[in-house]
């Protein structure tokens, strides 16, 4: 599956946006964070905004909160 790569596949720690999230857990996030957003949109709250940062995250690749713990699911 051809996915939106948005950051580097390299390792080097020098670059800004290292793919620390795998294909697996880019695809859940991508569906968990839809779901989110949908119930946000059928019962009005703010649920619906939470949702947009796992789509964020599973579409770009990379996620800022794994940085500090150097945890990377990209193999």
């Amino acid at each position: 599956m051809n996915w939106v790569i948005l950051c580097t596949q390299s390792k080097h720690k020098g670059s800004i946006m290292v793919c620390n999230v795998g294909n697996t857990e880019r695809m859940a996030r991508i569906l968990v964070g839809m779901f989110i957003v949908g119930v946000g949109l059928a019962q009005p709250t703010w649920w619906g905004a939470l949702g947009v940062i796992p789509v964020m995250t599973g579409l770009l690749g990379w996620c800022p909160a794994y940085l500090p713990f150097g945890i990377s699911t990209n193999k």
